[in-house]
């Protein structure tokens, strides 16, 4: 197949070898279909010529803005409200007993996506904290720019509720009307429990200095290789309560780390305790 921008094999190695530096992303020989797809349109809008113009490009950036903009290519964002459902079940279990110890319950969202992820975490603890407001803070964070800027705007298509009961609708929706319509936002009162930031997951310095009574790391580490996934999750232990939980993905699993955590749900975490 013609390509309008022929990517060599060359080219395709220094791209996984500057992902991987710069995101952690581990992209096999299987990519580079979806590597050209996603990066031929930065090349249209910056009206480059080919791939060795743009990995010039990417070398002279100095501001990174180019940077963001290729690792936001490069991200893949999969998401849904209550996706993998038993992990916000364990949450309304646990929350009130972390809310008894500490009073505020606090939730690292580490890939945020465009937002469904946190806004099912907030959710879930309206529904089982009681007070008001509720007491609970979430840090929702995720390395790609786009999908954080949709997430803070709390803006969805209707349909994208489809599987939330009317009631969750009701009260964590309003509907838009006249040229609004077909699109929900999300109520004020369940967005001030989250606080949206960038954060590299691969960098050496996080902006966080307090300990989660929950940490959702879910289906990121799939795209790391296993001395990048060792690395995340020692650094994710000592941000963890004593009590608190690291939920995962749905094909991820920790055996290879079990030295610092156990098992105890599906696709549940707690860090290891003394024997």
């Amino acid at each position: 197949m013609n390509q309008e921008f022929p990517l060599s094999q060359d080219q395709f190695e220094q791209i996984r070898k500057l992902i991987y530096n710069h995101a952690g992303i581990s992209l096999n020989e299987g990519k580079m279909p979806m590597v050209y797809s996603r990066l031929a349109r930065r090349l249209r809008e910056l009206n480059l010529p080919g791939f060795a113009d743009y990995l010039a490009l990417l070398q002279a950036d100095t501001r990174g803005d180019e940077w963001q903009a290729f690792t936001n290519a490069l991200t893949t964002n999969l998401t849904a409200f209550f996706r993998e459902d038993h992990h916000f079940r364990a949450l309304a279990q646990l929350a009130p007993h972390w809310h008894a110890q500490r009073r505020l319950v606090r939730v690292w969202c580490s890939a945020a996506s465009t937002g469904e992820e946190p806004y099912s975490i907030a959710i879930t603890l309206a529904e089982c904290l009681p007070g008001e407001p509720v007491p609970a803070r979430i840090i929702a964070s995720d390395l790609d720019t786009n999908v954080l800027a949709t997430a803070s705007r709390a803006v969805y298509p209707l349909e994208r509720l489809d599987k939330l009961s009317i009631e969750r609708k009701r009260q964590f929706f309003l509907r838009g009307k006249g040229e609004k319509a077909g699109l929900v936002r999300v109520r004020s009162e369940l967005r001030s429990l989250l606080e949206f930031t960038q954060i590299n997951l691969l960098e050496k310095k996080w902006p966080l200095n307090e300990r989660f009574d929950a940490i959702f790391c879910r289906n990121v580490m799939i795209y790391f290789d296993k001395p990048t996934q060792r690395t995340l999750l020692e650094r994710f232990a000592p941000l963890l309560q004593p009590d608190g939980r690291l939920f995962v993905g749905h094909s991820e699993h920790l055996g290879h780390v079990a030295d610092l955590y156990e098992h105890c749900g599906h696709t549940i975490y707690r860090l290891k305790r003394a024997a």
